[in-house]
């Protein structure tokens, strides 16, 4: 499927981070080869006898560099506080953080993580022990970021529901979803109606919104031997703190492990710090709200890997079931 990631552009980027690479310490034998294009492309700069690097190529249009500065602000803020496990940022040669070069007369920004060993976590009911211990992980980023007070050049975009679902959305429009019927679309404008309406009654007040990390889900988590560090915080940006957890179950919305998983995830949350039963109760809705979210991604990132695994159309198909489910117990609750 067509997209920005087309191998002409994906073997410039790849060209980009090599002619960097000697500003991170790499000689001439360093080679750098691609891992996974989702919303940027990442890729492994190797060379003889030293640690590995992962290199995140900014996707273009999307992160300004003052964002971008201040996503690596906390993730550095959570490392020294020991809040996460999380791997560390690589300085360039001048001890800045964000690089960058020219790509056919647009600025690509590039950052630096070191290599962290561990493997993501499987969809199977082995997970529930690990939901328990990111939910408590979750509870801990939660309570830094309220405590927390943020730097004044600090911006990170706002996860809600005009960010994702008005004039100007994110993710781009779930309209343009794949195999969106015209029955589909009109449950999901139903959707959308019910969403905006409960969500603006939960209310956007400090005790349940705040910076979140907004992308827990497997693909941004590493375990190695019991030890969970959290990935990629290139997401990062203000919402409900309950969105976490629908987005640690991004594209498992539908199993059927998903309620133990909650209950896991609840679990070691409120092993941290307690939670009020109207917290509880708005996670279907936040599951909803990131399906509905992806579904966009979905349509507006169809060439990536991301986008391939979940299915394009079998997606679209299963967000309009979740969504008439979910319209139908609304409408048995009033």
């Amino acid at each position: 499927m067509t997209g920005i990631y087309d191998d002409q552009f994906v073997n410039r980027l790849q060209q980009g981070v090599l002619q960097l690479a000697p500003r991170w310490g790499a000689g001439a034998e360093a080679s750098v080869r691609l891992l996974t294009l989702s919303e940027n492309a990442t890729f492994l700069l190797e060379q003889p006898d030293k640690e590995p690097l992962v290199i995140r190529v900014h996707r273009p249009d999307y992160h300004s560099r003052a964002e971008i500065a201040s996503e690596l602000n906390w993730i550095q803020t959570l490392r020294d506080n020991q809040v996460v496990t999380t791997p560390a940022l690589i300085p360039l040669d001048d001890g800045s953080f964000i690089a960058s070069f020219d790509d056919q007369g647009q600025t690509r920004y590039v950052v630096a993580f070191a290599f962290m060993p561990g493997t993501e976590p499987d969809a199977d009911a082995n997970l529930i022990p690990g939901f328990e211990l990111l939910g408590a992980t979750s509870a801990r980023l939660h309570q830094q970021a309220s405590a927390w007070t943020l730097p004044p050049a600090f911006q990170r975009k706002t996860w809600n529901f005009d960010s994702a679902f008005g004039a100007q959305p994110l993710w781009g429009d779930w309209r343009a979803a794949p195999g969106l019927t015209p029955a589909g679309q009109d449950t999901l404008e139903r959707l959308c109606q019910r969403l905006q309406q409960r969500l603006a009654n939960y209310g956007e007040t400090p005790d349940r919104f705040g910076l979140v990390h907004a992308d827990l889900r497997l693909a941004n988590l590493l375990v190695n031997d019991k030890q969970l560090a959290v990935i990629d915080f290139d997401d990062c940006g203000f919402s409900w703190f309950m969105y976490d957890f629908a987005a640690a179950i991004s594209f498992y919305e539908t199993s059927p492990l998903v309620p133990e998983l909650q209950q896991a995830w609840l679990r070691g949350y409120c092993s941290v710090q307690p939670l009020a039963d109207e917290h509880i109760q708005m996670i279907p809705d936040f599951i909803l709200f990131r399906r509905l979210l992806l579904t966009a991604w979905i349509a507006s990132h169809p060439e990536t890997e991301t986008a391939a695994a979940a299915g394009h159309e079998t997606y679209t198909q299963g967000t309009v079931e979740l969504a008439q489910q979910w319209l139908n117990q609304q409408e048995t609750n009033q």
